[in-house]
């Protein structure tokens, strides 16, 4: 057992870590009046690191935010009782990167092309900036404001284009294809998804890029596959009413009917997500304003469980590393073991899903406007809202 000396009362604490700074297995006796600076020293002079890391200490689940005897005292925690300590590396104030400014509200944002940024906004437009903040791309696809946004995923071997599917008031969702091959990329929107009578709340992607989730107000959802028709499946007749909402469709996008739907929600439904690392037609989420979360078995479309949160809206859902969902009220992004919410109030917070009674760090977006959308790749962080999109960028944790 590794002895500290000094004249405070010490307590015995062995470290564990998922980082690649590893400890060998030994009880130390910890100062109780030690805080996450001293164990942070201690954890670089053990290891002797040729350049400090700063690193956070997580106890029982909870970050160490006081000393070591205020939480001992705080939990009743007993003298000869040996605490395990996780260790992971500090995560460094965000930073503001960039603004990319827009006209109109930003629903959504994705950073999953790389170099690239893709928004959509309440114009009814999708966008393309690249990491220099050049707009590369700026495609009319809606007639009404897009509510979300996705990258289908692509076989390794195309390079040169992607699809992107949104989602709209206009009742439809479209696939609109970019092509990245050329200086000057181009859009082409090749397929719009009837199915909803309702604004289309959100579209999301199985991780394939086979299949698609579309939501809406009409408690719906729609299952749909991403191949493009030869011919229309669809037909818009003159006489019915709620087609007359919808944006004309030109006669080269071809008009695709879902291969299923899924009906349980009793109320709008905000987010369907699929499971990671199932089948396109395993396992799906979603959540709605009937207050539940809802998991669904997609290939026989029944919904195989319902969690009901009375009074609380479910106005976005996400699925955790270790195959758990979380459904929450803000917009959400996630990394390894960390969320970054965005909420109305204009903040945007880093959570550690290891210890939710408070945010990690958090950082003001705007003032009195809200964030809508998230999303986080790496360190860069896109962020939309009534402000536009901004990009910060948050170095370290885990």
């Amino acid at each position: 057992m590794a002895s500290l000396p000094s004249a405070v009362p010490s307590h015995p604490v062995v470290f564990t870590t998922q980082t690649p700074y590893t400890l060998p297995s030994q009880k130390f006796m910890i100062p109780l009046d030690w805080k996450r600076y001293q164990l942070s020293q201690l954890i670089n002079k053990a290891l002797d690191l040729p350049k400090p890391i700063p690193f956070d200490f997580l106890v029982h689940g909870e970050i160490l935010r006081t000393s070591l005897l205020e939480w001992r005292t705080e939990k009743g925690v007993g003298e000869e009782d040996t605490l395990e300590i996780e260790y992971f590396e500090s995560v460094m104030p965000p930073q503001r990167m960039s603004e990319l400014p827009h006209e109109d509200w930003v629903s959504s944002v994705s950073c999953r092309i790389p170099q690239h940024f893709a928004t959509a906004s309440y114009d009814g437009h999708l966008r393309l900036f690249d990491y220099s903040q050049n707009l590369v791309l700026d495609a009319s696809v809606h007639q009404s404001p897009i509510t979300s946004v996705c990258i289908v995923p692509s076989p390794p071997s195309d390079t040169e284009s992607r699809i992107l599917a949104s989602s709209s008031h206009d009742l439809t969702a479209c696939l609109t294809r970019i092509y990245l091959d050329s200086e000057t990329p181009t859009a082409s929107t090749v397929a719009s998804l009837h199915l909803h009578t309702s604004p289309l709340s959100s579209i999301s992607t199985d991780a394939s890029g086979s299949h698609i989730l579309t939501s809406s107000w009409d408690g719906l959802i729609g299952v749909w596959d991403t191949s493009i028709p030869d011919d229309h499946q669809v037909n818009l007749e003159r006489g019915d009413d709620r087609k007359k909402r919808r944006k004309t469709v030109p006669a080269n996008i071809k008009r695709k009917a879902p291969i299923a739907v899924l009906k349980s929600h009793t109320a709008r439904v905000s987010k369907a997500i699929f499971a990671a690392g199932e089948p396109a037609k395993g396992k799906a989420y979603s959540c709605g304003f009937d207050s539940t979360v809802r998991t669904w078995d997609v290939e026989s479309g029944v919904c195989m469980n319902t969690i009901n949160v009375p009074e609380r809206p479910m106005l976005d859902l996400t699925e955790t590393p270790d195959g758990t969902f979380s459904s929450l009220h803000p917009r959400t992004a996630l990394g390894k073991n960390q969320v970054v919410t965005g909420s109305y109030d204009g903040v945007a917070r880093l959570w550690d899903l290891r210890s939710t009674k408070g945010a990690v760090t958090s950082f003001r977006v705007w003032d009195g406007m809200k964030v809508l959308a998230v999303d986080w790749v790496g360190d860069v962080v896109g962020i939309g809202g009534e402000g536009g999109m901004e990009v910060w960028r948050i170095a370290g944790g885990s």
